[in-house]
Order: structure tokens, then C-alpha cells, then sequence
């Protein structure tokens, strides 16, 4: 239940970011994607088997930065606009990965 709470705020998070960047003051919503996305990481990947969540986030943030649906035309920029902005909490959850499993390389196991 966790998981999709915080699937479906990045979701609106970032609609309104990607289509109405200005209506919400203090540019916080970047902010809030970042910290769902940290959420999502911990809670919901596990970090030892995460090719496949990683393999998404890498090829999401390739579409979005090589501005793919921008070439539809009347609304492939406002698309790619709100692909950037999802990109922005799935690389945020890469680094909970990163963080996780260093953290499980640098403490010892009970095995050990």
C-alpha cells in the first residue's frame, strides 16, 4: 500500500511540475520528487536484485534527456516534460540503491 501512496504522488508531483512548473512557489516539487523517490528506494527495491528497476531508470532517463516524445507534435513536449520529471524520482531511488548497498558491503554480516 506503501509503494503505490508514494507511486502516486511522484505521479501527480510530477504532472504539476512537468505541465505548471510556477504554481507551486519555492520550486519544492523537485524537492518532493527527490525525497519520494528516496522513499521508494528503501521501501520498496531490494538492493541486492535491482538490475531490472535500474536498467528502467537508466533507459527513462535516456528518453527524457534524447527529448523522444517532444517529436509528437501539440503535446510531445509537455509528455517529455513530465517523463523529465519522473526520471528525476527514479534516479533519486538509484541512490537509495547505491547508498543501501554499500552500506550492506561495509557492515558485517551475521554469516561472517
Amino acid at each position: 500500500m506503501a509503494t503505490r501512496i508514494i507511486v502516486g504522488l511522484a505521479v501527480i508531483a510530477a504532472v504539476v511540475q512537468g505541465l505548471w512548473s510556477d504554481l507551486v512557489p519555492h520550486n519544492i516539487l523537485p524537492l518532493v520528487l527527490v525525497i519520494l523517490g528516496l522513499v521508494y528506494g528503501a521501501v520498496s527495491l531490494d538492493a541486492e536484485d535491482a538490475t531490472g528497476y535500474l536498467v528502467l531508470a537508466i533507459a527513462v532517463g535516456a528518453a527524457s534527456g534524447a527529448n523522444v516524445l517532444g517529436n509528437i507534435p501539440e503535446v510531445g513536449d509537455y509528455l517529455n516534460a513530465i517523463v523529465g520529471q519522473i526520471s528525476t524520482a527514479l534516479y533519486a531511488a538509484v541512490i537509495t540503491v547505491l547508498a543501501i548497498r554499500t552500506w550492506n558491503r561495509l557492515m558485517p554480516s551475521d554469516s561472517d
